[in-house]
């Protein structure tokens, strides 16, 4: 597999994506989507492009469009409680990790976070930044969806997210 990497004077090379840049892609995923999201080209590095190529494929968005469905769902629910998982029978039945929601801002955001999944589901392609920063807006427990003493505004990042995804 290749891709495309800016060399050192500044111009877009074809190069050789090799298992290694897959295996550090994956390692280094948090901070690779945090550098995507905000707005360093997948071109700038061979594992860059190879998280890339992982965030915009079909099967991660999809994810991403159902984990934001779940999470509205959740919010929605205010009784909701955790299910089972699947445990071995010694352990007995182990529970879900339990995170809790802003559910009035989500409430307050549910049809803007419900555009957010629909554009993360269809199979048009979409800039690696915006799913990125969706990406982070999920799997940042202390971000605007989970804490109230957030630094962030969940309007002004899904807002931000939103004009990203669909240039």
């Amino acid at each position: 597999m290749h891709v495309l990497i800016d060399d050192d004077l500044g111009r877009l090379t074809l190069r050789r994506l090799w298992p290694w840049h897959r295996l550090l892609a994956r390692c280094l995923a948090p901070s690779l989507d945090q550098q995507l999201a905000d707005g360093v080209r997948p071109e700038a590095s061979a594992a860059l492009a190879a998280r890339a190529m992982v965030l915009t494929s079909v099967r991660y968005r999809c994810g991403l469009a159902a984990s934001l469905r779940r999470m509205l769902a959740a919010s929605a629910s205010p009784h909701a409680r955790p299910r089972p998982m699947a445990a071995a029978r010694s352990a007995g039945a182990a529970r879900q990790p339990h995170v809790p929601l802003r559910r009035d801002q989500i409430a307050g955001s549910a049809s803007e976070l419900d555009g957010l999944a629909r554009c993360e589901g269809t199979g048009q392609p979409v800039p690696a930044q915006g799913v990125a920063m969706v990406s982070q807006l999920l799997a940042d427990g202390g971000g605007p969806l989970y804490r109230a003493g957030s630094r962030e505004d969940l309007d002004t990042v899904i807002q931000r997210a939103s004009q990203v995804l669909t240039r």
